[in-house]
């Protein structure tokens, strides 16, 4: 079973360092270490999409994620981070330190009758 993670964050507006956050996350770019920490951690499935400076990631987690991950890992997993931070800025209300904000849905179109027949 899974759940799905929906979260948010900002990049700083800048073309160029947008341009090198975007190929920095192509294929074959992210270090395995990061790669096998993310997987370790119990992400099934990620996507991150952008619009302008904004950024969403979608992800399919396993039920017991955050699953505890060697120390290794974790040191690559933190190098990335602190180098992404050059990109990245916290969303407006972000509490201190905190990177990706949690959304949350206010609409699921499975949860609506299909009425299209209805006048």
């Amino acid at each position: 079973m899974t759940r799905r993670l929906v979260l948010a964050l900002d990049l700083v507006a800048d073309a160029a360092l947008i341009a090198e956050y975007e190929r920095m996350h192509e294929p074959g770019s992210v270090w395995p270490e990061v790669l096998s920490h993310i997987r370790a951690t119990g992400f099934e499935e990620m996507q991150i999409w952008r619009v302008d400076d904004r950024m969403v990631m979608v992800a399919e987690v396993a039920d017991d994620y955050p699953r505890p991950t060697p120390p290794a890992l974790d040191e690559g997993a933190a190098r990335w981070e602190a180098l992404m931070w050059r990109f990245q800025k916290p969303l407006p209300q972000a509490r201190a330190g905190e990177k990706w904000r949690p959304m949350r849905p206010i609409f699921d179109l499975s949860q609506h009758p299909d009425r299209a027949g209805e006048v």
